[in-house]
């Protein structure tokens, strides 16, 4: 079987607002809105610079004009079309893309070629993100865009002061003549901000004067952001550790039969004296075990073959197309095992670590099948204690359409409380281990006995290694 992925880099945010039944906080969406050359821009960067959190991406609405007509684009290249008019935006998309973002969704956002005046074929990948500022001449206008704002922002600037930014800008980085961009001012400019772009300040929950000088309001402003993302801030690990769930393991959750081999295998991973070589060949074996035991939930049809002699052979094969997806660092210990039961698999990343601050994980990468909803996906991580980070990773997997049903979760060791957690969350999400330990420490949030730090024991990375 011979598959061929196209994988797809996100600006891959940090989801730390998911809550123990798995669904996300919806993200702190700010408007920013003003007339062209305001400082609308300087502004959001300047908040997005003094909030001092990951995960702030900048939406422009600068990349959600329309697509021209051939007609049009002939006008626009003479400076006679008008692009500051509210009909020179596609709002659905608009729309459609912050209310997934909000909702922490992966959305493409088009990237809008100036010296074009056309969509470029390439797109900009956000996912994750904690905090969205959304920065456009009309970014008020739209009450269904409005709406989904937290906070409103109108820049209020003198027009002399727009009318020279917008000649620097547009002459240094749009590759506009000056008698051009006058024209395009006195023409369409100027009307528009008078006409569309100033009434939209009543809807502003904020007025700055003065853009980016007015240090005073834009401190306050960084101040009640910073307040809203604290009340909004969830302790998920402890959360999850101190939920009261049923201490047996769900039915539904794959646990390998307890053989000779496999309890024989356990003992010489959790000794603390096993050497890294010897570490590392029986977490692939175990590996192996465990990745054969997800595929066979897998759907299978029947398929008849012809023998060397001759013969027929009813047997069975794999009906859908399947990839691996690990969670980093620990999980990339199990794609051997993958590998060798399917030999050319292609293997996404999630990169989710723990913040040294709060303790709470955070996705730092992604990057996975473009395609990814069309396939079963094996998830691989080494345990599932609280079950945090695979929450998360799920919640990414769904957040890219995968269905639920197409996910097999693999480990080598679990938790109950990780497993009903997750189980309750995801119900149809196939969970496989190799066993389950009866503890996890709410003081450490430990697997007891437990198997250490994989990762680290895995790569040599333990200390005095």
């Amino acid at each position: 079987m011979s598959l061929t992925f196209a994988f797809q880099n996100h600006i891959a945010l940090g989801i730390t607002n998911a809550s123990v039944d798995g669904t996300i906080t919806e993200s702190y969406v700010i408007g920013v809105a003003g007339g062209s050359g305001s400082g609308k821009t300087s502004v959001a960067e300047r908040i997005l610079k003094n909030l001092n959190v990951p995960w702030v991406v900048i939406v422009s609405m600068d990349s959600f004009y329309n697509v021209l007509s051939p007609e049009q684009s002939a006008l626009a290249h003479a400076n006679n079309f008008d692009f500051d008019h509210p009909s020179a935006f596609d709002y659905d998309l608009l729309y459609d893309a912050l209310c997934k973002l909000k909702h922490g969704k992966s959305v493409n956002i088009p990237v809008y070629d100036f010296s074009l005046h056309a969509r470029a074929d390439k797109t900009t990948s956000i996912y994750g993100a904690n905090v969205i500022i959304f920065e456009g001449i009309y970014a008020l206008y739209d009450k269904r865009i409005r709406d989904l704002m937290d906070l409103k922002i109108f820049v209020d600037t003198d027009a002399d002061i727009r009318l020279a930014r917008r000649l620097q800008r547009d002459i240094a980085e749009r590759g506009r003549d000056k008698e051009g961009i006058l024209q395009q001012y006195s023409r369409f400019v100027k009307p528009a901000f008078d006409d569309h772009i100033q009434p939209t300040v009543k809807y502003a929950d904020v007025i700055i004067p003065r853009g980016l000088e007015n240090v005073v309001a834009i401190d306050l402003i960084t101040k009640h952001v910073q307040k809203q993302l604290n009340e909004r801030r969830m302790h998920l690990r402890w959360d999850l550790a101190n939920t009261p769930i049923d201490n047996e393991v769900p039915p539904d959750v794959v646990v390998l039969p307890e053989t000779n081999q496999i309890k024989g295998m356990h003992t010489i991973l959790r000794d603390r004296t096993t050497s890294r070589d010897e570490f590392i060949f029986y977490a692939e074996r175990l590996s192996t075990l465990i990745v054969e035991a997800g595929l066979n939930l897998l759907p299978f049809t029947e398929t008849t073959v012809t023998t060397p002699i001759g013969a027929s052979y009813k047997g069975t094969k794999f009906t859908e197309k399947i990839c691996g997806v690990s969670i980093l660092r620990a999980g990339g210990t199990m794609e051997t095992g993958l590998r060798r039961v399917c030999n050319d698999v292609s293997i996404g990343k999630l990169l989710i670590q723990t913040d040294p601050s709060t303790g709470e994980p955070q996705l730092h990468y992604c990057k996975i099948p473009s395609d990814v909803k069309d396939y079963q996906v094996v998830l691989m991580d080494a345990t599932i204690g609280t079950g945090a980070a695979g929450l998360m990773a799920i919640r990414v997997l769904l957040d890219h359409d995968v269905p639920e049903e197409n996910i097999i979760f693999t480990v080598y060791l679990a938790a109950p409380v990780g497993l009903n957690v997750i189980a309750k969350a995801f119900p149809k999400v196939k969970i496989v281990t190799s066993m389950v330990d009866p503890v996890l420490s709410k003081e450490t949030l430990y697997i007891e006995p437990g198997i250490g730090n994989f990762g680290d024991r895995y790569f040599g990375t333990e200390d005095g290694e």
